[in-house]
């Protein structure tokens, strides 16, 4: 990694000097425009529409415009405003964790100690796991006044950059003032779900399918060119969006506590049909019972008949004795 800035926290009297790197990364596979009929690069260019002329950026300064008035401001007038000049994290408070709201958070930033002894880092770190607080900072970056949270991860401080109060939009929605009743049934089948859903989260167990889905798109766009089916390389014809209107909540809910459950349970339409014939009416069990039954009377008459006849036979003997 490669620190993009330099600077210290201001921490009461104590002075902490720090390297600033990005904690975050893109992973995005990178794309550019193209003309399609033959494949030309598509450049964009800065042109000026005073005297057409294409400028270098060296030669570009920034304008505010207000009421067709329009002020321009250069580089070195920008640098002289005192935030651009100031290299400190200035810790203005401390606040528990669960005060911010996530909405807020920007972007996240590494902080490495920068001095000969990691003491002072070191001393800030313990203190805010003593009192397991967050130290919300005030720090100028890339022509930009910040707030931010300086917090822990592991063993390092991370600075992450928080949108001022006014750059939260405030959510209005007419659809949300009306009334809704939700019965005691849906609330249980959702908690029901939410259960079955439920677990500890771990990023690495997710995967950024659109991104190695374009990779298998390029890999077979080289080596088929123009002959190339996306039905043969996905193995699926293209998705048809759908409304996702819900029609039936209940129906819906208990659909999805099936399929997290394995489809252990039967579906409501399953359950709701008749049991088929040959399931509920054996073809060989039948005429396996039938012959049962009758062969046993039948057996049991030799049985008695021939038990019979030796009676007789005996009782005939003694008299002839």
């Amino acid at each position: 990694m490669r620190a993009i800035w330099k600077g210290a926290i201001a921490f009461g009297l104590v002075n902490v000097p720090v390297k600033v790197y990005s904690a975050t990364e893109d992973h995005d596979i990178s794309l550019h425009q193209v003309h399609n009929a033959d494949g030309g690069r598509i450049r964009y260019q800065r042109r000026c529409e005073v005297c057409s002329k294409i400028v270098d950026y060296e030669d570009i300064d920034k304008a505010y415009e207000d009421d067709g008035r329009t002020v321009v401001l250069s580089r070195e007038e920008l640098k002289s405003i005192p935030a651009e000049n100031s290299h400190e994290i200035d810790v203005v408070q401390f606040v528990p964790a669960e005060q911010l709201d996530p909405m807020m958070f920007e972007k996240s930033y590494y902080l490495e100690p920068d001095s000969k002894s990691p003491k002072a880092y070191v001393l800030l770190r313990r203190a805010l796991e003593d009192t397991d607080r967050v130290a919300i900072v005030q720090f100028a970056l890339r022509d930009k006044t910040r707030l931010g949270a300086l917090r822990i991860r592991g063993d390092v401080l991370v600075l992450q950059a928080l949108l001022w109060a006014d750059e939260v939009r405030e959510a209005s929605f007419p659809s949300l003032e009306t009334t809704i009743r939700i019965s005691a049934q849906e609330r249980e089948m959702s908690a029901a779900l939410v259960d079955s859903m439920a677990a500890d989260f771990e990023p690495d167990q997710f995967t950024d399918d659109y991104q190695l889905q374009l990779r298998q798109l390029i890999e077979a766009k080289l080596e088929k060119g123009e002959s190339l089916d996306t039905e043969e390389t996905f193995g699926v014809p293209a998705a048809e969006s759908g409304t996702g209107e819900v029609i039936d909540l209940m129906e819906a809910l208990k659909r999805s506590l099936e399929k997290k459950r394995g489809g252990g349970a039967a579906s409501a339409d399953e359950s709701a049909k008749p049991a088929a014939k040959p399931a509920s009416k054996p073809t060989a069990a039948r005429p396996a019972t039938k012959t049962a039954s009758r062969t046993a009377p039948k057996a049991a008459a030799k049985t008695a008949a021939k038990a019979a006849g030796t009676k007789a036979a005996a009782q005939t003997a003694r008299k002839e004795a």
